[in-house]
């Protein structure tokens, strides 16, 4: 029991340090942010002994007993090696912050959504039912609306977006309160999906547990089989992708993570390169075994995986060719962060197209690791040039490699990674995907990929060109001639991304000693026999095998040698004059655009027109026909009353009260009177009796 505290502690510390955070305030500034950062390492701490010490398994507490439901922590390859990839890079990003948001409004707000997020997106891995995972799920979901609006009095500087640029007629720039909306909807619709999915799932299986989903996966009476007979399984397993997809960014919900820009440098390596837009493929990781097993008994494994594998191919090729034009440095790497995520989702896809399902997974977790540590250092580095410069802009930066050496150096190490040049952590990541679907026979796909790849080279060197390399801007020029130089930044920011640049090159140059044990690791998890996963081991020869590693380099070589040539060493002016192509990519493919033409526009439209013709033209006239009829109604009941019911009324009432008089005439009060009445009243009697009673 002692030793699973350890894994439910991981979550639930970073829970506690949000909740503490305003009192901690209340002591002093520096304790709260010192807390802040110290929850954060507590749980990094946490989850890597948990990972060497506690045994693997499913360790619960009674929740809902009346629906038999229970809350636990699951221990196993997988939601360790997530968790401690979100905790500790959270935790560099979290000492960044101290730092980076010195002196900002707001820093009690921030601290606590941060501790927030996090804890929630321990939460959300260390689950081990879906329904305790929807509560870190939505947890996440919240804390990145508050965090990507943390600048909420919107002033102009932390907008993203060239002003006064259109799409269709829609503006393309976003203030942070907007951005923050936008991404709380738009990942919403996904959610919505995915906990339709959740319940068709809970109605059938009568649980929200892994492990028992799994285990009830065999005979014709599971749940898998119940769904599929009413033609439900391959749609419950779409609907639930639809959760994935939303959280992750890829298409068609792509959009919101580009906009998600406007929060601080420090949020943007937390949310978009470490953590919730990685839930997605987790996510899909942790159910992908799940979906595979019950859709290989009914034939339906390459319409779930095909759409998985499609739509991350696609993703990534779109975004890469936005990311290609855009011309803000944080708008390259979010494009490029959606773009490497729809790499990620291709790998998972591919577990399930191949003959060797581990291959695939492994590859997707991989990249995944791969990504989260080069692309954190890329959005930290990203932040300090934003400050030093005063702007969001490439074209109004230039020149800044002479002034800040390390930081360059680590753009330029976390860039090659990026690129996937041999000897980086991304280049064995990358390749393992791309020979994946070569090898798979999914030649579409390889070739999607191989292209993105080609744009990914060019983008990358293409941002560092026109950021560090060249002369100054005539921006730049103007700050120091102000006194305001470029130079390095404070210890506390420059060693967490100096750290996660080097560490991307040391993933890249261990990656034959530690990529096989990790292999086995991740494999560990699927030791059930249940678990009928193909394992068919795909072996290129040599030449192949080296000839596919050698076209992948220089295609990403090719790019970046292009880019290279175009942006290094010259001054970069944007253009606003553009040629078609790279103005349908500048214009984000119109998606955006026709988004808001028909979810916000339209909808707008229809609710106006709904007013003027349903509203006004048919309600408020039936309204008013309804209440003229009602008073002419009111006026006729008038008179019926005032002529008819209460004349009526007058009348017996006079009536009424003449004939009280004359009786009341009868009513002397003379004795004398009154026995003369009686007897003649006696007399009348006998005489009625004597003459016409007695005469019958």
């Amino acid at each position: 029991m002692a030793t699973s505290l350890l894994a439910w502690l991981i979550w639930v510390t970073p829970l506690v340090g949000a909740l503490l955070t305003p009192l901690f305030a209340k002591i002093h500034s520096k304790v709260r942010d010192v807390a802040a950062v110290g929850f954060t390492l507590t749980a990094a701490v946490l989850a890597t002994t948990t990972a060497l010490t506690v045994s693997a398994g499913d360790y619960t507490v009674a929740w809902i007993p009346s629906l038999n439901i229970t809350a636990g922590v699951l221990v196993d390859p997988l939601s360790l090696f997530m968790a401690n990839i979100v905790a500790w890079i959270s935790l560099l990003i979290m000492i960044y912050s101290i730092g980076y948001m010195k002196g900002e409004f707001g820093l009690t707000r921030y601290w606590f959504f941060m501790n927030l997020f996090i804890g929630n997106m321990l939460l959300l891995v260390l689950a081990d039912n879906l329904l305790m995972m929807f509560f870190g799920w939505e947890g996440v979901g919240l804390c990145s609306y508050a965090l990507i609006g943390h600048f909420y009095r919107d002033e102009p500087q932390y907008w993203v977006g060239t002003p006064g640029d259109k799409a269709l007629g829609v503006s393309e720039e976003y203030s942070p309160t907007k951005s923050g909306m936008k991404a709380f909807i738009m990942t919403r619709i996904g959610d919505i999906a995915l906990l339709i999915a959740i319940f068709l799932i809970y109605a059938f299986a009568r649980t929200f547990n892994y492990n028992q989903l799994v285990t009830q996966l065999g005979g014709s009476g599971s749940w898998a089989a119940n769904l599929a007979r009413l033609g439900l399984l391959l749609p419950t397993a779409l609907l639930f992708f639809g959760g994935p997809i939303g959280k992750s960014a890829q298409f068609p919900l792509q959009e919101w993570l580009p906009d998600a820009m406007t929060g601080p440098a420090s949020v943007s390596a937390l949310i978009h390169a470490a953590t919730m837009v990685k839930a997605g493929v987790f996510l899909t990781g942790r159910m992908g075994p799940v979906f595979f097993i019950a859709l290989s008994q009914f034939n339906q494994v390459p319409q779930f995986f095909g759409v998985v594998a499609w739509i991350g191919a696609l993703t990534a090729l779109l975004a890469a060719t936005q990311a290609a034009v855009a011309r803000e440095i944080k708008k390259v790497l979010a494009y490029s962060t959606v773009s490497q995520i729809g790499y990620m989702m291709l790998a998972l896809g591919l577990a399930g197209l191949s003959a060797n399902f581990l291959a695939g997974y492994t590859a997707g977790l991989f990249h995944l690791l791969s990504h989260a540590v080069f692309k954190a250092s890329l959005f930290l580095a990203a932040g300090w040039v934003l400050h030093v410069t005063e702007s969001r802009f490439m074209d109004e930066m230039g020149g800044l490699a002479k002034a800040m050496r390390l930081t360059s150096a680590s753009m330029l190490l976390a860039g090659l990674s990026l690129m996937g040049i041999p000897l980086f952590s991304g280049f064995w990541t990358k390749d393992a995907i791309l020979s994946l679907s070569f090898l798979g026979g999914q030649y579409i796909l390889y070739g999607l990929a191989l292209a993105t790849a080609f744009i990914t080279g060019f983008y990358t060197i293409r941002m560092l060109g026109i950021t560090l390399g060249g002369k100054p801007s005539k921006h730049l020029e103007e700050l120091m001639e102000s006194g305001k130089h470029p130079h390095e930044a404070s210890l506390t920011m420059l060693i967490p991304y100096l750290l996660l640049a080097v560490g991307s090159l040391a993933l890249g140059l261990s990656y034959p000693i530690y990529s096989g044990p990790l292999t086995r690791y991740v494999a560990s998890n699927f030791s059930s026999t249940i678990y009928a996963l193909p394992s068919a081991t795909i072996s290129p020869s040599g030449f192949t095998d080296l000839l596919l590693l050698s076209v992948s380099t220089a295609v990403a070589i090719v790019g970046g040698a292009i880019a290279y040539f175009l942006y290094f060493r010259k001054s970069y002016e944007f253009e606003t004059a553009m040629n078609p192509i790279q103005r349908f990519f500048w214009k984000r493919w119109y998606l955006d655009a026709i988004y808001y033409k028909v979810f916000v526009s339209g909808l707008l439209a229809a609710s106006r027109g709904l007013y003027v013709y349903v509203e006004q033209g048919i309600w408020n006239r039936l309204n008013n026909i309804v209440a003229k009829d009602i008073m002419d109604y009111s006026r006729a009941s008038d008179q019926l009353d005032t002529q008819v019911v209460d004349r009526a009324a007058n009348e017996v009432a006079s009536y009424g009260s003449r004939l009280s008089n004359l009786f009341r005439r009868l009513q002397s009060g003379v004795t004398e009177q009154y026995v003369i009445a009686f007897a003649i009243g006696i007399i009348l009697l006998l005489a009625y009796m004597l003459f016409v009673v007695g005469a019958t």
